[in-house]
């Protein structure tokens, strides 16, 4: 039997599985891709025949991520990120299930597209891929894709990625035809002719740097009109990113009048603010545009309070020519899967959110949202797991990225709290260090 077909016990780790509300020094029981044992009881389980042992003492054992917002490249744009290239950065960053956008060349928007990426994912992927599939055909705003045999095919959310639909009938129609198959409308808000050419936050900052800036309206005007529609059509949705501590107010009262709404942040908008832009550095440049401090203050609240559900990378792999150039001219986007993890863990370091609470954000809450067996450690759900040191120190550098792009917020960042190994079914798919027995 090859080692990652043994059994794995990892022994005397902290265990969290917010999914439990569980944070305890026990033991985990792999056997045949699924847990078997997983907290205090599992430390009376004993050893299986060959099983490989690990010693988690000092560290802590959590669920895999899951992300549910990351773009590639494939199809179609293959040099800026393939399946595998992603899978590989996941690993690394300690994430085991993503939900990939439908921005490729040709758009997800029908069956067979989705079917090629899942296909392809078998195939090359170290992890778990989840494809999305567009609202509209092409991303244009202007016909809606087939929703049911979509959701028949196994798609687990409808979004235009980057794109937000002008046309609040279409809008309307497609949440009326998304709650018949109880599919999750996941959109971005922002307004394109409101936003205009901005391209950092509008204020102050933007005047003294000279750049044109986008109002906070652009996000909060269609936010609050999709809260309203999803009232109306009592769909599932999902606001893909919000980033001011408006729009949180606005989500928040649309949960409080009993809306079926979720909402999602980026880790860039949690960890950053628009001073990181510093001399114009265009790895900055971001879509929402990265906004105020009190804004980023406001993002971290409402995060612990569950406001906001789920963060996510908003990995958005861009080749050097797409970033090497003028602030205003540069594509919008950075890399994040291998940071997210790392990222988040400041807030736990600062004591703004609990851990627990940022654990769930990035594990159980999005494999609800997806309707994923995934994001916990409960005994018969597949052995996707992290072992990770939450105290060590590290530095990002670039040579470090797994990822084909390079464009990176976090570049030579100092983070603490690191991933160790990462597990998918019971296998190793990546690791840093050689453990005891294993």
């Amino acid at each position: 039997m090859s080692d990652q077909h043994r059994p794995l016990i990892i022994e005397q780790v902290r265990i969290l599985d917010p999914a439990r509300s569980l944070d305890v020094v026990g033991s985990v029981v792999v056997a045949d891709g699924v847990i078997i044992a997983s907290g205090s009881d599992g430390l009376n389980q004993g050893r299986p025949d060959g099983a490989r042992v690990i010693d988690g003492r000092g560290l802590a054992l959590v669920p895999g991520l899951v992300d549910a917002r990351v773009f590639i490249g494939e199809p179609g744009g293959e040099h800026r990120e393939t399946i595998a290239s992603a899978s590989a950065a996941a690993a690394a960053g300690g994430v085991t299930s993503i939900l990939t956008m439908p921005d490729t060349n040709p758009v997800v928007d029908d069956v067979a597209i989705a079917e090629f990426v899942m296909r392809t994912a078998r195939d090359t992927a170290s992890i778990n891929v989840f494809p999305a599939a567009a609202l509209t055909r092409g991303l244009r705003g202007e016909e809606m894709t087939e929703i049911g045999l979509l959701s028949d095919a196994g798609v687990r959310a409808f979004t235009d990625g980057r794109r937000t639909i002008a046309n609040p009938a279409l809008l309307r129609r497609i949440m009326t035809y998304a709650r018949d198959f109880d599919a999750l409308v996941m959109h971005e808000t922002q307004d394109a002719e409101l936003g205009g050419d901005g391209v950092m936050n509008e204020g102050l900052l933007a005047s003294w740097l000279g750049l044109a800036g986008a109002p906070a309206e652009a996000e909060i005007i269609p936010l609050e009109r999709d809260l309203r529609l999803a009232a109306l059509t009592t769909c599932r949705y999902h606001a893909a990113k919000i980033s001011l501590g408006e729009s949180a107010k606005v989500v928040r009262r649309a949960k409080q009048r009993g809306v079926r709404a979720s909402a999602g942040v980026s880790i860039n908008h949690l960890s950053l603010n628009e001073n990181d832009i510093g001399e114009y550095r265009t790895f900055f440049r971001l879509a929402p545009p990265l906004r105020s401090e009190d804004d980023r203050c406001a993002m971290v609240a409402a995060l612990a309070d569950g406001t906001i559900d789920i963060i996510v990378s908003s990995h958005d792999p861009q080749d050097a020519d797409g970033k090497r150039r003028p602030f205003a001219e540069a594509e919008s986007g950075a890399i994040g899967l291998e940071t997210l993890l790392p990222a988040a863990l400041r807030l736990h370091h600062s004591g703004d959110v609990a851990l627990l609470r940022i654990v769930e954000s990035m594990t159980s809450a999005p494999a609800g949202l997806l309707g994923l067996d995934r994001g916990t450690l409960v005994p018969g759900r597949p052995a996707d797991m992290v072992l990770v040191d939450l105290d060590a120190p590290f530095l990002f550098s670039e040579d470090a990225i797994h990822s084909r792009s390079k464009n990176t917020a976090f570049e030579n960042a100092r983070f603490q709290g690191r991933v160790l190994r990462t597990f998918v079914a019971g296998r190793t798919v990546y690791s840093t260090t050689v453990t005891s027995g294993g």
